[in-house]
């Protein structure tokens, strides 16, 4: 895989295809370019350049001690664009965020001179406060040890791994060998869930979560497509309701056999949301 060094930091990427460049952003916990995008790099290529980064503190990207905020993610991400010359032709980028990386998604968008063209926000975290397990999400995040058992296990076991996907996908019988085994593998390595550790630590706050782009939606001046599963309990399905509300220039598509992981749960259907929404400008 390809390396690009950002701010003094090596970054990985998977990238594909010809046409119009297309930045995917992973999620959190456990996860990567190739962990959640595997299934739709390829068929998106036959329309686009695909770039689908491992982001600072994750996979094989650097782990520098540093604080995995939204923020440091949203830079470190508008270097990649510009070190690859991404927006070099002038036309702009398509972004497409999945979870964490959907806020990163909308932070290039709306705070740097990224020329986001079309922006796909996934089961998008950043689009309110509220804690899903209210003070108790709080005191977990400040109970490092308990993702560090979590991860130990993950590593022992990939019937543990492929159980503890319910918590993202509604059935993790119906996800392929492949998405089960790029987890598996991913937490067997040293930086699984270092950086996002950090970033839970953070983020959360007695108060709720700390990122919230909500009260800035209507800045956006490039169209959205907000898609989301109609069963996650990781973000709930209302705050993308009410984003696409709120954005002078969206879409909504809910998922409804989907949970958290639209990309792995549905990728036919992502792809085609995705090629249909960028492609119609």
């Amino acid at each position: 895989m390809p390396t690009v060094s950002v701010d003094g930091h090596t970054i990985q990427y998977v990238t594909a295809g010809e046409g119009p460049p297309l930045l995917l952003l992973h999620g959190g916990i456990i996860d990567a370019g190739p962990v959640s995008w595997g299934e739709v790099v390829e068929p998106l290529a036959e329309d686009f350049t695909v770039y689908a980064p491992d982001m600072l503190g994750y996979d094989d990207s650097d782990v520098p001690d540093v604080d995995y905020t939204i923020d440091r993610h949203v830079d470190t991400m508008a270097g990649f664009v510009r070190e690859l010359g991404l927006d070099s032709d002038g036309d702009g980028v398509h972004v497409c965020g999945l979870s964490m990386g959907g806020a990163v998604a909308l932070g290039l968008t709306l705070d740097t001179t990224v020329p986001v063209k079309r922006l796909v926000c996934l089961d998008c975290f950043g689009l309110g406060t509220d804690l899903p397990r209210g003070k108790l999400s709080y005191a977990l995040s400040r109970l490092p040890i308990l993702n560090r058992i979590a991860v130990a296990l993950f590593r022992r076991s990939r019937k543990f791994t492929k159980a503890s996907l319910a918590g993202v996908a509604r059935d993790p019988d119906q996800l392929s060998e492949d998405a089960v085994d790029r987890v598996w593998e991913y937490a067997k390595k040293p930086s699984a869930c270092v950086a996002f550790r950090d970033f839970r630590k953070h983020e959360i706050t007695k108060e709720g979560y700390r990122t919230n782009f909500t009260p800035r939606l209507d800045d956006l001046s490039v169209p959205v497509l907000f898609v989301h599963g109609q069963h996650d309990e990781v973000v709930p399905v209302e705050w993308a309701r009410r984003a696409a509300d709120a954005a002078p220039d969206a879409r909504l598509t809910i998922l409804d056999d989907c949970a958290h992981w639209p990309p792995r749960e549905a990728p036919e259907t992502t792809v085609r949301l995705v090629r249909e929404f960028c492609l119609d400008a």
